[in-house]
């Protein structure tokens, strides 16, 4: 049997080291060299950040940037058939438009909302802002001349039998041919409204990471490829290649592996859209359907849609108050390290 006593213990490392003071103190080896190592790759730290570029040459990455389809929309705002086109506008939205009113507002007996969110698109319209954005691509495109990659042209690659007329990147596509493209892929392949603005996001990328322009002999290809990387990046099940060939019955397996090889080496492999970026192209494209008259359309509000959006609001507040309530039970690990007295055997 031994005396009991108490004697003071800490948990702190200090006392602990001074236990091992006979051995060697720790040397730290030379750090080698990328030559010496045989490793030439380049690290992280060395790549470029995409905070650090100029935000206009990376619209699809940098959420600040602006969007190119605004832009280009942009330019045609001094032409006369414009200018006409913006005095109407004002007109009618200032209730002095001589016809009858076609937009809708709301009272207090009546609220008017669209059924487009930005986690939950309108399908319809987002395709035809899609292809209004695509439009502005092409008719404001650069003249200054630059190069036409093979695997997007039309005549090389055609999409169909039938044989390619010989202007056909003289002329560019009206905004309902290029409509009707892009919705009869969508409506085949059974796409959601999303996989239509990452589409435009992936398109962006590619012009301006490839530094090309997309005309009317391109055009086509290029907004293949998009969807079809889109469609595979955003839905869980994606669509095969092997699918699109029975959408375009004379496109073969082999072009589409190879456009979508080509399509991912020319985006750097970047395939990520963040969250804010796909937030940016959304409401910019409402801020396109609006100036173009292409408004999403209203309802009014019912009483089913309202006990959902209140039920939708009281989750989210109720979100919040966890996530201050478990801010608050955090504690910092600096509060773990005490000085604790517990009873020692001294046999």
């Amino acid at each position: 049997m031994g005396n009991t006593t108490s004697c003071c213990v800490s948990s702190s490392p200090k006392h602990r080291r001074s236990n091992h003071s006979r051995l060697e103190p720790y040397r730290p080896e030379p750090e080698l060299s990328r030559e010496d190592t045989g490793c030439n790759l380049q690290h992280i730290s060395d790549r470029e950040n995409i905070d650090d570029l100029p935000m206009e040459y990376n619209p699809s990455d940098h959420p600040r940037a602006s969007t190119i389809f605004l832009s280009k929309s942009q330019t045609d705002v001094l032409l006369p058939n414009k200018r006409v086109r913006e005095k109407r506008k004002s007109l009618y939205i200032n209730h002095h438009y001589p016809g009858p009113l076609r937009r809708k507002y709301s009272s207090c007996s009546t609220i008017f909302l669209d059924d487009s969110t930005v986690s939950q698109p309108n399908l319809k319209y987002t395709i035809k802002c899609v292809a209004l954005a695509i439009y502005y691509h092409i008719k404001n495109r650069d003249v200054d001349g630059r190069m036409l990659l093979d695997i997007f042209d039309e005549k090389l690659h055609p999409l169909s039998k039938s044989e390619v007329p010989a202007d056909y990147d003289k002329y560019d596509p009206e905004q309902k041919q290029i409509y009707r493209f892009v919705r009869t892929l969508f409506s085949a392949a059974q796409l959601t409204a999303e996989c239509a603005i990452v589409t435009l996001v992936y398109l962006e990328r590619l012009l301006t990471y490839a530094e090309i322009d997309i005309c009317p002999a391109n055009w086509k290809r290029i907004v293949l490829g998009a969807i079809l990387l889109a469609s595979k990046v955003w839905d869980d099940q994606a669509v095969w290649n092997v699918d699109y060939c029975q959408i375009l019955k004379d496109i073969t397996v082999e072009d589409m592996n190879e456009l979508e090889r080509q399509f991912l080496e020319l985006l750097q492999f970047n395939i990520n859209v963040p969250s804010s970026v796909y937030a940016k192209y959304y409401f910019d494209l409402r801020s396109l359907a609006e100036a173009n008259n292409l408004s999403f359309p209203l309802e009014p509000l019912s009483r089913d849609k309202a006990q959902k959006l209140e039920a939708i609001s009281r989750l989210c507040d109720k979100y919040k108050d966890l996530r201050k309530l478990a801010k608050k039970r955090s504690v910092s690990a600096d509060n773990l390290m005490v000085v604790r007295w517990c009873p020692a055997i001294i046999s």
